[in-house]
């Protein structure tokens, strides 16, 4: 079997509102890349990337792929991550690496997970992602604590989730610390609160918001302010487990977040981490030095979330619930659409390979949307209902 084309989509999903974030704002869709790899038997492979219009950088990789055997992972790596030695291509690599695993799968009639190692768990808890909202019509506007539990109610009841995460740092601390200790009052004891304010506190303003957050008895506090050694020392004086998707992002972090004792818990990702077989690696390395591990999101379509959900079922080690972004979409482009989440968990899917097919008419429908809309990761970083916003820590 060789890989005779590799096809891309850029494809926009609308969401129920713009999520506002420290840097700025998703303005109502979600953009993915979506890649086919066509092989000489005439399978096709699914995979999926971030980061807007990834085509240009894959159809460049395209010439690398021609020819090869899907089942040879290790040297389509060296031919596509690492190009040159001070150019590498992690997320790019992560969408071949799972359309060649869904190539593997259904040539071999094996779910995915069975390639990884097989699965440890039929379902896959997650984790709400709770963010402050710009309002769309009659969705959306949450800025209160009032709002904000009103908001997360919904999202438990419709998805059954047991645990969310406030997206912070968008409005000063205080506020923040205002709507967590909210969210505990509504949520109950039981409820796995945590907070991610992406790397925006300053070192001082984490350390004091830490200590004022201590009785909330959060799950965790991911990336509260900048870099290992800024996290290093927000561990050292508070008691509650510091995350991080930013500040140990690659294999060459690891060392460096093990040694300077930055991090309890490091969220894993298929595309930060290499692909599925990255995170395996990444999750032999907790294991190792007792740190917890977790998944982050990166608004994922249903062939991302079919990857995750391969990924995480395989993980022994699996410690957090998943984060997840994909409760915020409307649709998707596979076919039946969206999947379910039942009882705050998703059931991995069946296979052969992901176990997911493209819906024809959903991605056209995605595709044009894109046209329509456009790349808003060229302009990620600022806030159409604030022109003159740009992400400039304010203090905080």
């Amino acid at each position: 079997m060789k890989i005779v084309d590799l096809r891309t989509h850029a494809a926009a999903v609308p969401i129920e509102a713009p999520l506002r974030h420290s840097t700025g704002v998703h303005p109502g869709y979600f953009v993915r890349t979506i890649i086919e790899l066509v092989t000489d038997e005439g399978l096709v492979g699914l995979g999926e990337v971030g980061g807007g219009d990834q085509s240009g950088l894959l159809q460049k990789l395209k010439p690398r792929l021609l020819g090869e055997d899907p089942f040879h992972l290790e040297r389509i790596k060296q031919k596509t991550l690492r190009q040159i030695y001070y150019i590498s291509n992690p997320r790019a690599y992560a969408a071949i690496e799972v359309a060649c695993l869904d190539l593997q799968g259904k040539a071999t009639g094996r779910p995915v997970s069975d390639l990884l190692g097989g699965r440890l768990r039929d379902e896959v808890p997650f984790n709400a992602s709770l963010s402050y909202r710009y309002p769309d019509g009659d969705r959306g506007g949450e800025t209160t604590p009032e709002q904000m539990v009103a908001y997360a109610r919904r999202e438990v009841a419709a998805c059954g989730f047991r645990s969310g995460k406030l997206k912070a740092g968008v409005l000063p601390p205080e506020h923040d610390i205002a709507v967590l200790y909210a969210l505990r009052e509504a949520l109950g004891p039981a409820f796995g609160l945590r907070v991610d304010p992406n790397g925006f506190w300053s070192r001082g303003t984490a350390i004091r918001v830490a200590k004022e957050l201590e009785a909330c008895r959060l799950q965790y506090l991911e990336d509260p302010t900048w870099g290992l050694e800024g996290m290093a020392r927000v561990r050292e004086r508070t008691s509650i487990p510091l995350a991080t998707n930013m500040c140990v992002a690659r294999l060459d972090d690891f060392a460096a977040g093990v040694a300077m004792n930055a991090v309890d818990v490091i969220l894993s990702d298929i595309y930060y981490w290499e692909g599925p077989h990255g995170v395996k690696t990444l999750a032999g390395m907790c294991e190792a030095f007792r740190l917890g591990l977790g998944m982050h999101s990166g608004s994922e379509f249903g062939v991302t979330m079919a990857a995750m959900l391969h990924t995480a079922a395989t993980l022994p080690n699996l410690t957090y619930s998943v984060d997840t972004l994909y409760h915020h979409l409307l649709d998707d482009v596979i076919v039946g659409g969206k999947m379910t989440f039942r009882d705050g968990a998703m059931v991995v899917p069946k296979g052969p390979g992901l176990g997911v097919e493209l819906d024809p008419d959903r991605l056209a429908r995605a595709e044009e949307l894109f046209r329509q809309r456009g790349d808003y990761y060229a302009r990620f970083h600022e806030d159409l209902r604030r022109p003159d916003w740009f992400p400039i820590n304010p203090g905080w």
